[in-house]
């Protein structure tokens, strides 16, 4: 009977422990002002840091539940596209009209819904921590602009909209990513390579000079990787208003491969060296992004290999196979 108030002791000093942990650990990847105090010991702690913001706390668990539905929703519908696609040539939505673009990621209905999400990411945190799963979506919204051109007519207002729109999108969504995850990446870094300081819970001493997003992670929303994409996008409109010519074909076929191959290098980064609380989500998730580019990948390959056969009059439209090559 002696032992119960030591073993109560014991149990409220391990959640009082495991409170503090996960209070401090929000405090830290939720911060978005680090301030830099003077210090006196130059030699131990040459940079001294404290959070100077206050996390606003996380959103509703029906709301992380609403965007995991709605994203997965998502994926899956890029992926239905891309099957139909190696199976009918795209055919079927010329044929019944089926608006494909609604129900694209990176389509007009679809989009301002994850610039919604993206927007709100910072307390989305509970079953769907947006700060690691965020560039999935980025990701997502990347590989359906490549994939899946609008199929309206090449000269009228309605395409350059369209495309302008999807241009716009995919800058909002970076921007909105980088707002969620630099924090994030911040903390990361602050708390991994630092030492606690007794001033406050988030003071800590640093050796070097703490940077926005940290030196951990190298992957960001606004990157290389949209402003090729971004690129490509304004090619590809280019192209189908003025003509393709020769020339300008090459361009926006090279353009486009440097994209796909930016998007994939990107989604393979991110699943391997980028660290998670969750490595079954990292996996689904980011492994999902990768086998849609490779299909979609392959699904292009195809196309230039029966537009090739196209341009060389040597595509038998009966049996939908190269002359020459058979």
């Amino acid at each position: 009977m002696d032992d119960i108030p030591f073993i109560a002791q014991e149990t409220s000093l391990l959640l009082l422990q495991q409170w503090f942990t996960k209070n401090i650990t929000t405090t830290f990847f939720k911060c978005t002002r680090w301030q830099l105090e003077e210090t006196m010991d130059l030699l131990n702690c040459p940079f001294h840091y404290f959070c100077d913001s206050t996390y606003a706390g996380n959103l509703p668990p029906f709301i992380d539940l609403s965007a995991l539905t709605f994203v997965a929703l998502s994926f899956l519908s890029a992926a239905a596209f891309t099957a139909l696609e190696f199976r009918t040539g795209g055919e079927i939505f010329g044929r019944r009209r089926l608006k494909r673009r609604y129900f694209l990621p990176s389509g007009p209905i679809v989009l301002p819904l994850m610039l919604l999400v993206l927007a709100n990411g910072q307390r989305i945190n509970t079953l769907f921590p947006l700060s690691q799963m965020g560039p999935s979506i980025l990701l997502l919204i990347h590989v359906s602009a490549l994939a899946f051109e609008n199929r309206s007519d090449q000269r009228s207002i309605r395409y350059a909209v369209l495309e302008a729109s999807t241009v716009s999108g995919i800058l909002h969504a970076s921007l909105y990513l980088d707002s969620v995850i630099l924090p994030y990446y911040t903390g990361l870094d602050a708390i991994t390579k630092s030492i606690f300081s007794s001033e406050c819970p988030s003071c800590v001493c640093r050796k070097e000079e703490l940077v926005v997003g940290g030196r951990l992670v190298s992957y960001r929303g606004c990157s290389k990787t949209t402003l090729v994409i971004i690129i490509a996008l304004c090619s590809r409109m280019l192209c189908r208003i003025c003509g393709e010519e020769r020339l300008s074909w090459v361009i926006k076929v090279l353009l486009e491969v440097m994209s796909w191959v930016s998007v994939a290098t990107d989604a393979v980064y991110l699943m391997i060296f980028v660290p998670h609380d969750n490595g079954v989500q990292k996996v689904m998730g980011y492994g999902g992004i990768c086998a849609l580019i490779i299909c979609n990948v392959l699904r292009k390959i195809y196309g230039l290999y029966g537009w090739y056969c196209e341009r060389n009059d040597c595509l038998d439209e009966k049996n939908n196979a190269c002359l020459r090559c058979v």
